[in-house]
């Protein structure tokens, strides 16, 4: 069995996966990390969930070994600290403390009473773009701002001071920034929200984050960390979405076309589209806390496994013909939310922000097409979070 060097991410479509992985057979292979330590990299979906439900699999940064170089920490630095409230990155009990308090708050009930205002936001971001007129970096006019101003409401994040978080979250995530650039970049995010977090103790409003600042079960420090979470989380993610989900949607007439005729297409179309397109590239990331087997191999404590979504959503055995692009198929199963314990918190959210934004956009601009040809439209290959850096659209 081949030994792979690196996780591969260099795409040479920008809606296929790496075409390293389309030469796999098999569901787990060996992978070796940047720091010369032996991991796997799973490509099986019933592997990958299994992965994702078995607690002998631990969700901390301490000891993983990176998936890639530029993932790797500087020297002295191995074992990174979890900032207080980011359970994300934290197993059970400490997880399952966090999430409790915050389960209620994007439950599907509380999603269908905040339809209403998504669907204002998304109309007003429509006008918004009529008025200012043809061409337009669909980025910036529509996929954006929407998931921002969505979460800025829900957490209580003035969203005139959303360049703050905006631009930091962007140079977080970057690959090809350093380590250092990486974390600065973070600690300014968390800075900002220290003193939002503040400002919510001093004088609270009726938002989440003034919610939990008067239960009183989260200090200072864990309602920042938690709040810098939820608002990177609540924004990148969707953004990413909406934009690469439309470009993809553009090359694509004839599935435009049925989102833009039948609202109803809109849901199977969310889920397909997170499985075709599988934005979320690198991880989710385990290490073993135990011997596991797993696909006829060991996995051995203290191993890391990287879990390849783009391959994992394209798993034949799960999906049939599955690198055709059906709006209509029923991909419910598809782990760009992840699994387990860690399914995204916010998933019922970022489902509707999507249902209600494809539509919205095909049908405002039934003409709406690239300004630019498709390879000309730059892409984010360096970045954790896979899409594009902007869209050019014109009608």
């Amino acid at each position: 069995m081949e030994t792979l060097k690196t996780l591969p991410l260099e795409r040479d479509d920008p809606f296929q996966p790496p075409a390293v992985l389309k030469e796999l057979h098999g569901p787990l292979h060996p992978m070796t990390y940047a720091d010369g330590r032996p991991g796997w990299l799973v490509t099986g979906h019933a592997e990958a969930r299994a992965v994702l439900d078995d607690p002998r699999f631990s969700n901390t940064s301490q000891g993983a070994a990176p998936p890639i170089k530029e993932l790797a920490p500087p020297e002295g630095l191995a074992d990174l600290v979890i900032p207080p409230g980011f359970f994300i990155a934290m197993d059970d009990p400490e997880h399952s403390r966090y999430r409790r308090l915050l389960t209620g708050h994007f439950s599907m009930r509380k999603m269908r009473r905040l339809e209403p205002r998504i669907q204002e936001i998304i109309d007003g971001r429509l006008d918004e773009m009529a008025h200012a007129g043809a061409p337009a970096d669909l980025v910036r006019a529509f996929a954006l701002p929407i998931p921002s101003l969505v979460i800025c409401e829900l957490l209580g994040v003035p969203y005139a001071e959303r360049s703050r978080f905006q631009d930091t979250t962007a140079r977080a995530v970057n690959l090809d920034n350093s380590i250092e650039e990486r974390g600065a970049a973070g600690a300014e995010l968390m800075a900002y929200l220290s003193e939002l977090v503040g400002r919510k103790r001093a004088d609270p409003g009726e938002d989440l984050l003034s919610e939990l600042a008067a239960g009183g079960e989260l200090d200072h420090e864990e309602l920042t960390g938690a709040a810098t979470l939820l608002l990177t989380a609540g924004h990148e993610t969707t953004a990413n979405m909406l934009s690469l989900g439309t470009f993809l949607l553009l090359c694509r007439p004839d599935q435009a076309d049925l989102v833009r005729a039948d609202p109803g297409v809109a849901q199977s179309a969310v889920e397909e589209l997170m499985r075709y397109l599988s934005i979320t590239h690198i991880g989710p990331i385990r290490v073993a806390r135990a011997d596991v087997p797993l696909a006829g191999q060991t996995i051995r404590a203290g191993e890391t496994v990287t879990i390849s979504l783009p391959a994992v959503n394209r798993d034949p055995a799960r999906f049939p013909d599955p690198d055709r692009f059906d709006v209509t198929r029923q991909a419910g199963q598809q782990l760009g939310f992840s699994h387990g314990i860690h399914q995204c918190l916010g998933q019922q959210l970022a489902r509707l922000e999507m249902r209600l934004a494809y539509p919205a956009l095909l049908r405002r601009f039934p003409t709406l097409r690239l300004a630019v040809p498709a390879e000309e439209v730059p892409l984010r290959p360096r970045a954790t979070i896979y899409g594009v850096a902007a869209l050019p659209v014109t009608w």
